[in-house]
């Protein structure tokens, strides 16, 4: 299967962030808050196996709409609650036959904190505390004591995409003091070293939405091609090519979001199948495209899509899980299969001659829109390096 997958909303910064449904790294479970009102509890779904089904997970009391959920590889579900203000809790869910099951694991104290995405190991579960200029990374589930902090980064940082395979190399969106927000790449192993991962302009925002780890694909929103306006781009982790800004992937009047990457096309990016998520006035539809392609194809979300959720299989089908509820409390959930439609003609990426750093552009090209190089990309961040601050 791919990578986790996430409903997501674009808040005023330009961050995205979990708001309900979250699906595995490997792709088998997912979980999200069910129900309606105050009777919310918590629901994992099974998505591997010959139909997807719903199981509730729901206690003497309703949960809170703040609570938080990230399903493990095993089919445990973890909740993270809110408590007495600063302090966060943390449970593992599973059902019992007729009944749920709840193990708890510690807790935290912390203002604001925030559960990552699923560690692609399927056995760890992160959670991010973000202080007034220093943001801590805590083991929440998976280790042998509660709740352990792993990593310290100086600044405050947003976002989390995990860039390997093993939950080992986190990349968080930073900001320090009153700069620009530039992604880095922390290593849980060594404490929380951090090296850069982007730095398109000096002055820019670049923050990282998604990486696929088989390929070395980025996503990337930056505002470095149009200062003040975001631009939604692609990358190669450990490339020396520039970023690159496809005008296919602007439009006018709509947000458009990253939500899943095609995984296994192992050192090609270019094929990599994007699967988007396109907001308007209108609702919420569906974008697929891939570096290689010259445009982006849209298309209808199906009946009941929980939006901003979806994986790719390695073959370039497109999973879009749709949900009902029933009058007895159930849920009717399904998978949608969706597959890229073909392009006109294949398309040759043409090569690139090397910058000119003093105006962004090959030597000799006309003036025009600028072609941003994220300067330390090549600086993959998976071998010894020394810590920055």
């Amino acid at each position: 299967m791919t990578a986790c997958a996430i409903e997501t909303t674009a808040e005023d910064d330009g961050v995205v962030r979990p708001t309900g449904f979250t699906i595995t790294a490997n792709g088998a479970y997912a979980a999200r808050l069910a129900g309606a009102g105050e009777a919310l509890y918590a629901e994992r779904w099974t998505l591997d196996g010959p139909e997807p089904y719903a199981v509730p997970l729901p206690l003497d009391q309703p949960e809170d709409p703040d609570a938080q959920l990230v399903p493990l590889a095993d089919g445990r579900v973890l909740i993270g609650r809110r408590v007495d203000g600063h302090r966060h809790t943390f449970s593992l869910l599973y059902p019992t036959g007729p009944g749920t099951g709840e193990l708890p694991l510690g807790s935290v104290e912390a203002a604001h904190l925030t559960l990552l995405p699923p560690s692609p190991d399927g056995i760890c579960a992160y959670a991010m505390c973000v202080g007034a200029d220093t943001t801590t990374i805590w083991l929440v589930a998976g280790g042998a004591f509660g709740p352990e902090q792993v990593a310290e980064v100086k600044g405050r940082c947003t976002g989390g995409v995990w860039l390997d395979r093993t939950g080992r190399m986190l990349a968080l969106d930073r900001r320090l003091g009153d700069g620009p927000v530039k992604a880095v790449a922390v290593d849980l192993e060594r404490g929380g070293e951090v090296t850069p991962l982007l730095q398109i302009t000096e002055e820019s925002d670049d923050r990282l939405l998604m990486a696929d780890p088989d390929s070395g694909l980025l996503l990337i929103r930056s505002d470095a091609p149009s200062p003040g306006h975001e631009r939604l781009g692609w990358g190669v982790l450990g490339s020396l090519l520039p970023v690159r800004f496809p005008e296919c992937l602007r439009l006018d009047d709509a947000a458009v979001t990253p939500f899943a990457v095609q995984p296994g096309q192992v050192l090609m990016p270019e094929t990599c199948s994007v699967a988007l998520r396109i907001d308007a006035a209108a609702g919420s539809w569906i974008g697929m495209w891939s570096p290689s392609g010259r445009r982006m194809h849209q298309l209808a979300a199906p009946a009941g899509w929980v939006a901003g959720a979806g994986l790719w299989t390695p073959e370039g089908v497109l999973r879009l899980p749709y949900a009902a509820d029933t009058a007895v409390g159930g849920t009717v959930c399904g998978l949608v299969n969706l597959e890229v439609p073909p392009e006109p003609e294949p398309v040759v990426l043409e090569a690139l001659a090397p910058l000119d750093p003093r105006v962004g552009r090959p030597p000799g090209s006309p003036s025009g829109p600028r072609i941003c190089r994220p300067v330390p990309l090549q600086q993959a961040p998976l071998a010894d390096r020394k810590a920055a601050d």
